[in-house]
């Protein structure tokens, strides 16, 4: 089944509910590009091996050539968070629910933006979606044990994986480069840092880019009185326009994200950037292909701790880890409470 845009357009005017639907997602979009797509490009910026404002334009580039590209070979991870719930056939009260879930995700975003504090946004869908879910049905009924296993697997793997990989990788590199000139050596790394920061772009984009085009199309079936979606592509203008929303949010609150990340955790030079990099975009690559939704900030920060940690433990601000490893604990039940309590409150109005 193919949505072209007059489609869509025509949805809108006969289904108002769908307006509501389809803004609330384009602001959790914003939101991911506001305090979750600035981890892509956090240490080409803070390394200086690109501008911030061409940095801001790459990311979006290279996010919807990643959403684009991975979309064609592999939607799987797009259908893990599909099947994670079941809102259930009253699609009236499943519009509702996920109405509220995005109302959750923004609202959590949006305060731990404040502090600067770098979160899951991918993990804020999936427990916003868990407690609309849990609201719905009064227990737990809606929710798919197997789907969370996924998350619980990808939340470990990627974060040990990018930690041991992230060390071994720099000292390879440092190994290698031992009786390099110096100077030669900074200008390759500068260059090859560009080059994986738009990978990181790229992954990023594979990742959370599907995630939030799947609830975008179901949030368009429910609004039609569909509980469960047929086979659908996923058009063009809908990537475009998805990818468009998330480089705006980049380009308004990004530098806050940029700056816990690439800087107050561990001061990275460009080869230890690149390393970091590239073994995030690796570990994403490998989950996505999997089926295994995983968070671009768990993975690019354990990546930056296992390069840090190549020169000593005392290297790593474990203070800054600390407020971060906070924030994603508190995410999955913090988000999921404010998931339910907006979901109780929107069926009081219906």
């Amino acid at each position: 089944m193919e949505i072209s845009i007059l489609d869509f357009l025509t949805y809108l005017r006969t289904y108002p509910s769908l307006i509501v639907s389809t803004v609330l997602v384009l602001a959790v979009i914003f939101v991911n590009g506001w305090t979750d797509a600035p981890n892509a490009i956090a240490t080409c910026v803070t390394t200086r091996a690109i501008k911030p404002k061409n940095a801001i334009y790459m990311a979006a580039v290279f996010n919807f050539l990643g959403l684009l590209v991975m979309t064609l070979f592999n939607r799987s991870v797009a259908e893990t968070i599909y099947n994670i719930v079941d809102f259930g056939d009253n699609t009236s009260m499943a519009l509702v629910a996920l109405c509220a879930a995005m109302t959750a995700i923004v609202l959590w975003a949006s305060a731990a933006s404040i502090f600067g504090i770098p979160t899951s946004e991918s993990h804020a869908l999936v427990a916003g979606l868990t407690g609309s879910a849990i609201a719905i049905h009064g227990n737990l009924e809606g929710v798919s044990a197997a789907e969370w296993g996924k998350v619980i697997a990808g939340l470990f793997m990627s974060t040990i994986a990018g930690f041991v990989l992230g060390y071994i990788v720099v000292r390879t590199v440092e190994r290698i480069c031992r009786y390099m000139d110096r100077r030669k050596t900074n200008v390759f790394f500068n260059k090859a840092e560009v080059f994986a920061g738009a990978s990181m772009a790229f992954m990023h984009g594979a990742q959370d880019g599907q995630k939030f085009i799947g609830v975008f199309l179901l949030g368009m079936f429910l609004a039609q009185g569909t509980s469960h979606a047929v086979e659908v592509s996923i058009p063009l203008w809908l990537m475009l326009l998805c990818s468009a929303i998330m480089g705006i949010g980049t380009s308004i609150g990004g530098m806050k994200i940029i700056k816990s990340v690439g800087m107050d955790m561990v001061k990275l030079e460009s080869y230890k950037g690149f390393c970091a990099d590239v073994v995030s975009a690796l570990c994403i690559l490998i989950s996505t292909l999997t089926g295994l939704p995983v968070s671009t900030t768990h993975v690019k920060t354990s990546a930056i701790m296992g390069v840090g940690a190549s020169k000593g433990i005392k290297r790593v601000n474990w203070n800054v880890v600390k407020e971060m490893a906070m924030a994603w604990l508190l995410t999955f039940p913090g988000c999921g409470l404010v998931g339910f309590v907006m979901t109780k409150l929107f069926l009081l109005f219906m």
